[in-house]
């Protein structure tokens, strides 16, 4: 289930400062733009770069970004679930993950990923697709924030409903190590009844535990 990518924006005030939310841009656009350097929580800043040109150019990718003059400082990532994970396993082509948020240190007090979260949930095409994130405590910057694993989890949670995410158990073996871990989903309101069928299939692969 492919869509033709709808352009949004929106601008953010800080310190005195307009901070442009925009997307899904494309990779083109995306390659226009410096990266900032303290965008390191993945990789180092030029070579997240070029792996957000890639998921951009995607049929089904899509990147939100918060620009910064001509500097991209945050960004949000929507892509098919990696073939490695057991969310593939389903096949299902309205099945997105959202791969990856980040913002960088200095602009975090802006909210920043809550409205790339708001931007990228207006548009319409998303009430056709399942929308899923893995959160792993282990990816979390405990250290930068000075927040403790629950204190961080509070936030993140916080943050991922902004764009209409809930909790959702799951009997997934990395998702269960840590109940800090979680998965968090939006069912989008065209989505069938026998694709969340199929989805609740994946998010329990033992029958005993569903």
């Amino acid at each position: 289930m492919i869509h033709k990518k709808r352009y949004y924006s929106n601008e953010v005030n800080f310190q005195d400062r307009t901070i442009l939310l925009e997307g899904p841009i494309s990779g083109k656009k995306l390659n226009e733009y410096e990266f900032h350097e303290g965008l390191i929580a993945f990789r180092k800043p030029e070579e997240q770069k070029k792996a957000l040109i890639g998921i951009a150019d995607l049929p089904e990718g899509r990147i939100n970004v918060a620009v910064d003059g001509n500097t991209v400082i945050g960004y949000v990532t929507f892509v098919y679930p990696d073939p490695m994970e057991r969310w593939s396993n389903a096949k299902m082509d309205n099945l997105l993950e959202l791969g990856a948020i980040e913002v960088a240190d200095g602009y975090r007090g802006a909210k920043l990923g809550t409205g790339l979260l708001e931007l990228s949930m207006l548009d319409d095409a998303m009430e056709d697709y399942i929308v899923i994130t893995t959160e792993y405590y282990w990816h979390w910057d405990l250290k930068g924030s000075g927040l403790s694993v629950w204190e961080y989890r509070k936030v993140m949670e916080k943050m991922m409903n902004a764009g209409g995410l809930e909790w959702m158990a799951t009997d997934d073996p990395e998702i269960s190590s840590h109940p800090a871990n979680c998965l968090m989903v939006r069912i989008g309101s065209r989505v069938k009844t026998e694709d969340i069928q199929e989805f609740d299939a994946v998010r329990f692969t033992n029958r005993f535990m569903y």
